[in-house]
């Protein structure tokens, strides 16, 4: 009994300490962090892949509501309320692809959504990396034609739900770049535009898992999502007050390391 006392509070302490600085990191850069808790709940706590997912994306939900509130008040939402018609195809595609993408989950294997999550970390760490380089302000690609953007728009959030419903993240690394390179945001606009496009994308694939009984262990919302989640918004709350201070660029560049290798280290098959 007091060894599986010990194994809990073990577990709490570390979603605690584990949560805060992937918080705080997500909150500058405008994400919900779910990329860096993906592969600390499958490593360090121990999660399988497949019920690591749908805890990570119920984590995500309040850090990303809670980041999305600080910035909106350290940052003006102006830009980010000019974007609307964008947001909104954004949001409508995201939304679709998270209620059906939660489905496939089920269908394949616990190792072969390790191998997708792998190669999903890596590909965003690459990105990151490659990011902290570029400028930070871009044309954008499409044409100003507000048809070609929304028929983007929907695209991208078909594509950013169906990755957020199946792997548990907010997608944030696919939308930021999307919205800077095709329809030339400027990166912190992008990343405040991003929490808001990912809120209704995770709380509909929160409520599918939930509705699946994915979320129906208490003892992993209690020893996990709940410390887990008061370290997030902590965390997000000093990233968002801090969102003005630090280079995005640096930041990219570290995390994108960071994440490589931990990726690596963790879903390797």
């Amino acid at each position: 009994m007091k060894h599986l006392e010990a194994a809990t509070d073990n577990r709490m302490r570390l979603s605690f300490l584990y949560a805060v600085p992937i918080a705080l990191l997500g909150g500058l850069i405008g994400l919900g962090g779910a990329e860096f808790r993906l592969p600390v709940l499958a490593g360090p706590l121990g999660y399988p892949a497949r019920q690591a997912v749908p805890l990570n994306l119920a984590v995500s939900l309040v850090t990303i509501l809670t980041a999305f509130l600080i910035r909106g008040r350290t940052l003006s939402l102006t830009p980010v309320l000019a974007l609307w018609p964008i947001i909104t195809a954004l949001i409508v595609g995201a939304v679709v692809a998270a209620f059906f993408g939660t489905t496939l989950v089920h269908r394949v294997t616990n190792e072969q959504l390790e191998r997708v999550i792998l190669v999903f970390l890596v590909v965003i760490g690459l990105a990151l990396l490659v990011e902290a380089f570029l400028p930070q302000e871009t044309s954008g690609l499409l044409p100003d034609s507000l048809a070609w953007r929304l028929g983007a728009g929907l695209g991208f959030g078909l594509a950013i739900g169906l990755v957020s419903s199946m792997l548990g993240v907010a997608g944030g690394e696919l939308i930021i770049p999307s919205l800077i390179f095709a329809f030339g945001v400027e990166v912190k606009t992008a990343g405040t535009a991003s929490l808001l496009i990912s809120l209704p994308t995770v709380l509909v694939g929160v409520i599918r898992y939930a509705g699946q009984g994915a979320l129906a262990n208490r003892q992993s919302l209690r020893e996990t999502v709940a410390p887990m989640g008061v370290g997030s918004v902590i965390g997000a709350v000093l990233g968002g007050l801090l969102v003005g201070l630090v280079p995005a660029a640096w930041l990219k560049f570290g995390l994108g390391l960071i994440l490589m290798i931990s990726a690596w280290r963790i879903f390797r098959v």
